[in-house]
């Protein structure tokens, strides 16, 4: 295949080969320790002697307000960071991402699919998390904060064991008193945080002239890298933003537009959030307010957790419950829906038709984009920045009678092409199984995972399959392997 076809079939890929950096690492080898600064109007510091028993590298949070969210005028912002004001507590957090060593100290295993000791750990779910921190609150001595029932989980407020960050923790600690997108004065370059580096914040309306950029593309590095690695946030606190993005405790929701106290998000829902962009997200998803969601019984390979413990007993305890519908996959009739620009979904979606012999149906618009690779680049994040719904030019007769909808795209600016999402709105995925198969060109399944979750809520989420560009000879092999994860009968 030409070279010219691979740079066309993943839109944002060109960047790779025009505007990558050429500097180094600049990674130490070892893992700093953290010295937290004041900002001007908060105070992050120790100077009594604790009150609790806390680790090393933890540390104390002082209390108090902040708004949370964006403002309307922050680029790239999502309709559900709704800004409003919230007051948490003291807490301790700890400096640094849960390593792959303390996670198989206490449970035996190490689930991650980077291997390290000093590595985050991740490719966890967010029941993984809580259960990790019943067993090492165990190991210490300390009382477990979490009763696990099946899908629910009630938090004891006044155990002293360790626990997740509270979404409203997690963002007040990630800003360390900075309102701005991210906690440093403009987008972080590669240089300072692990992520996917040729595309800073802003580059997808600077693509073709980076001269505005504050930050310039710089180094992809494919992988976590050990915690630590680069200078902390004012307040002490290391890979807030990159390297993985950690669980919170909150079910997803709409915020509340009046003042909170110490929130915990809704009783009961669908999806956990997990906050600050990991080492392939753009820089656009690990703003201080962007919220990425997942089925709490899911993990990923750029997800993990960072502990907290209180720095006072708490009162009360909080009951949550898992709503997600749990229809099983695999069970009746199948299609495959896919959007297409270059053919390399297409030839995806026609590979796994061969194999299931199941409906396919390709999703179409009444204004198509332009054939031209320049032109729709531009098109594509212009409708993703304006989250636009383009007319689909055909429809799926008698959608209820499919349990199973295979759901194809490319990765487009990190997310799925606004085509997919005017398609998601168009029918009622309530008990549908959604299973994800996404063309890219390095950066996986980027956000869009998330994106599907937010629009289909009421759906449940298979395991989902990435083909990097068209999928070389491996394609039939891999997706063979994919169905039958997902128990999807084949010919």
């Amino acid at each position: 295949m030409k070279k010219s076809m691979v740079l066309f079939l993943s839109l944002p890929m060109l960047i790779s080969f025009t505007a990558c950096s050429q500097e180094g690492d600049n990674i130490s080898s070892s893992a700093p320790t953290p010295a937290a600064a004041a900002p001007q109007t908060f105070e992050v510091s120790d100077p009594e002697t604790p009150s609790v028993d806390v680790p090393d590298n933890f540390v104390l949070v002082k209390g108090g307000n902040f708004q949370m969210g964006s403002p309307d005028t922050e680029a790239w912002r999502s309709e559900d960071e709704t800004q409003h004001t919230v007051t948490v507590s003291d807490f301790y957090i700890s400096a640094y991402e849960l390593t792959q060593a303390e996670y198989e100290s206490v449970m035996g295993s190490n689930p991650s699919s980077f291997s390290g000791e000093n590595l985050p750990v991740e490719n966890i779910s967010w029941l993984d998390a809580a259960a990790y921190c019943n067993a090492r609150s165990e190991s210490e001595g300390r009382t477990p904060v979490y009763t696990i029932d099946g899908q629910n989980v009630s938090w004891n407020r006044s155990a002293d064991g360790y626990r997740l960050p509270t979404e409203a923790e997690w963002e007040y600690a990630c800003r360390a008193g900075t309102q701005t997108p991210f906690n440093t004065e403009n987008s972080p370059s590669a240089d300072e945080v692990n992520y996917y580096g040729h595309y800073p914040y802003q580059i997808e309306d600077n693509y073709f002239s980076q001269g505005n950029l504050d930050t310039k593309p710089g180094q992809y590095r494919e992988t976590t890298v050990e915690v630590g690695s680069f200078g902390p946030n004012p307040w002490g606190l290391y890979d807030m933003h990159g390297n993985v993005s950690e669980w919170v405790w909150d079910y997803y929701g709409p915020y509340s537009t009046e003042e909170q106290t110490d929130p915990t998000g809704p009783v009961s829902g669908v999806l956990r959030i997990y906050r600050g962009g990991g080492w392939n997200d753009f820089a656009k998803n690990m703003r201080s307010a962007y919220r990425a969601t997942l089925d709490q019984e899911k993990g990923s390979f750029n997800i993990g957790l960072r502990l907290v413990l209180n720095a006072a007993a708490g009162a009360g305890s909080v009951s949550t419950a898992g709503t997600q519908n749990q229809t099983g996959t695999g069970g009746g009739k199948v299609l495959i829906a896919y959007f297409s620009w270059g053919g390399n979904t297409k030839g995806v979606a026609e590979e796994i038709e061969r194999q299931t012999g199941a409906d396919l149906f390709e999703i179409t618009l009444v204004n198509p984009y332009s054939s031209d690779y320049n032109t729709v680049l531009e098109e594509a994040q212009r409708d993703q920045n304006e989250q636009a719904r383009p007319e689909l030019a055909g429809q799926v007769e008698n959608m209820e009678q499919y349990d199973t909808v295979l759901l194809g795209y490319p990765n487009w600016w990190a997310s799925i092409p606004m085509p997919i999402a005017s398609f998601l709105e168009e029918y009622d995925f309530s008990g549908k199984t959604i299973l994800p198969f996404c063309s890219h060109g390095g950066g996986r399944f980027g956000q869009s995972l998330t994106a599907i979750t937010k629009l289909a809520p009421e759906a449940v989420m298979g395991d989902a399959l990435d083909i990097h560009y068209s999928g070389g000879s491996s394609l039939s092999s891999d997706v063979s392997a994919w169905l039958e994860t997902n128990g999807i009968q084949t010919n």
